[in-house]
């Protein structure tokens, strides 16, 4: 992730993400990029939330518990 530097008003460095315009990379089991209005996190129906199916990583999920889908809507 590309990040740019900064300093807050103590004189601290910090650092956020660079304002590019990415997002985080969808993994299979997304409906949609993070942060997109109407979306939120559920759990992966996949791996229950625990983020593994046996000894590796839940393909759904891409390791998290959790997956990003659409909201309400009609």
């Amino acid at each position: 992730m590309n990040t740019t530097s900064s300093s807050d008003s103590s004189g601290n460095q910090r650092e956020a993400p660079a304002s590019t315009g990415d997002r985080a990379p969808m993994n299979p089991g997304d409906q949609a990029p993070p942060g997109t209005p109407g979306t939120g996190e559920d759990v992966c129906p996949r791996c229950g939330g625990s983020g593994r199916l046996g000894a590796s990583d839940c393909p759904e999920c891409g390791g998290s518990g959790k997956v990003n889908v659409g909201i309400g809507g009609a």
